[in-house]
C-alpha cells in the first residue's frame, strides 16, 4: 500500500494524547457500558499502541477487552480464522483495527446480525487517532454532517466536478442520507471514524466522469495515488477505466475477480474531518480529507439504501477539491464549502480558512 510513513516506533510517542482519544474512542463513540464484552481485532499490519491503548480505556470503562491477532489477510472483505469468527460473532461492541479488514465479509455479517456494535477503524495507527478522533470537537463535527445530510435530504440532483475532469450526476429520490461518524447507539448498528455522510443516489441516475485523484484502496499496489484514475460511470456501473500507471494498476485488480457487481458503483460519500487535511495512503483517513467527495465500488451494505449486493470485493476512492452542486446550487467550490450554515460551522469548529 503506497502511504506517507509516518511511523514513530516509541512507544510513549504521543501517549497523553492517545490515551485521550482511546477514551473518546471507547466512551462518546462506542458508547461501551460497564459488563460488555468488547473484542478487538487487529492484524499483523496493525499499529498494537493503538490496540492496547484502546483496550486499557475499555478496562477503565468497567467493561472487559479482548484482544484478538491475527494474521493479515491477503485481501480485505475475506473470511477470516474461525476463532476470529467465533470471537466476534458474540461481542457486544467490536472494534477493528487490521488493515485487511474483515466488513462485508460473511462473519461481519453474522456480527452484525447478532446485534454487535461496530466500528471499522482499519490501518489506524497513532497519529491517526490522536489526529481524528483525540482533537476534533466530535460533537462538531456531528453537527456539520447534520446540516450536510439535511441539504442532501432536501436536493433531487446532485452533481459533483473537480479541476481534474470527475463531472458526474445522479439523482437522490427517496434515498436516506447516512451520517456515518456517530456514536454506536443501536445493536447491530456499523458506525464510522466521524466526519463522513454516505448514500447512493438512485443507480439508474449516476452517469459521467469520475477521476479518482487522492487515494484508492484496495488493491494493496495503490493506496496515495501517483496519477489519476479515470472512470466512466454508466447507469451506475463502471464501464471504463482509464489514465496511467495506476489506473492499468486498477483495471486489472478489478477485472482480476471476474465479477459484474465489482463495477457497480456502492456508494458516495462527503469527507469532513477537520483532522485530516491531505490523503495519507490510510483509506480511512483519506475518506474523511475535509472537504473531499470519496466513492466505493463493489459490495453494498443494506444501511446505504436501496438493493444490497454482494460482490467479490469493496473498494474506495476519493477525489480531492471537489464542486458539490445540489440542484445546480453548489455548496462547496473547488474544495471549499460556500454554503452559509456550513461556513458558520467550520469557523466554529476552527477549520483552516473559515
Amino acid at each position: 500500500m503506497e502511504m506517507h510513513s509516518r511511523l514513530e516506533p516509541r512507544a510513549e510517542y504521543l501517549g497523553f494524547e492517545l490515551a485521550l482519544a482511546a477514551r473518546k474512542l471507547v466512551e462518546q463513540v462506542m458508547l461501551v457500558k460497564p459488563g460488555e464484552h468488547v473484542v478487538l481485532t487487529g492484524d499483523t499490519s496493525s499499529d498494537r499502541r493503538v490496540v492496547d491503548a484502546t483496550a486499557h480505556a475499555v478496562a477503565a470503562a468497567g467493561a472487559h477487552p479482548v484482544i484478538v491477532w491475527y494474521e493479515t489477510l491477503p485481501g480485505s472483505s475475506m473470511e477470516p480464522p474461525r476463532p476470529v469468527a467465533g470471537a466476534i460473532a458474540d461481542a457486544d461492541v467490536w472494534i477493528e483495527f487490521a488493515v485487511s479488514y474483515l466488513m462485508h465479509s460473511d462473519a461481519f455479517r453474522a456480527a452484525m446480525k447478532n446485534g454487535c456494535r461496530y466500528t471499522n477503524l482499519t490501518a489506524m495507527d497513532v497519529q491517526m487517532l490522536v489526529a481524528t478522533v483525540g482533537r476534533p470537537d466530535f460533537d462538531g463535527v456531528i453537527r456539520l454532517g447534520k446540516a450536510l445530510v439535511k441539504l442532501l435530504e432536501e436536493a433531487d440532483e446532485v452533481r459533483i466536478t473537480s479541476a481534474n475532469g470527475t463531472d458526474i450526476t445522479g439523482r437522490n429520490g427517496t434515498r436516506p442520507i447516512n451520517l456515518r461518524g456517530k456514536p454506536a447507539e443501536k445493536p447491530g448498528e456499523t458506525v464510522m471514524l466521524s466526519g463522513q455522510i454516505s448514500w447512493n443516489p438512485l443507480e439508474e441516475t449516476q452517469n459521467g466522469t469520475l477521476v479518482f485523484d487522492g487515494a484508492l484502496w484496495p488493491p494493496d499496489e495503490l493506496g496515495l495515488l501517483r496519477s489519476p484514475v479515470r472512470c466512466t460511470v454508466e447507469n451506475g456501473v463502471v464501464t471504463a477505466i482509464e489514465g496511467g500507471q495506476d489506473a492499468e494498476t486498477f483495471r486489472r485488480w478489478m477485472e482480476s475477480w471476474d465479477d459484474p457487481n465489482m463495477f457497480r458503483v456502492a456508494h458516495w460519500s462527503l469527507g469532513f474531518n477537520p483532522g485530516v487535511p491531505a490523503p495519507t495512503g490510510r483509506i480511512v483517513e483519506d475518506e474523511r480529507v475535509f472537504g473531499c467527495v470519496e466513492l466505493g465500488i463493489g459490495t453494498k451494505g443494506a444501511w446505504i439504501g436501496g438493493e444490497p449486493w454482494v460482490a467479490a470485493a469493496h473498494t474506495d476512492g476519493s477525489v480531492l477539491g471537489p464542486s458539490i452542486y445540489l440542484d445546480g446550487e453548489a455548496i462547496e467550490k473547488d474544495g471549499r464549502y460556500v454554503h452559509p450554515e456550513l461556513v458558520r460551522i467550520c469557523a466554529e469548529l476552527g477549520v483552516a480558512g473559515y
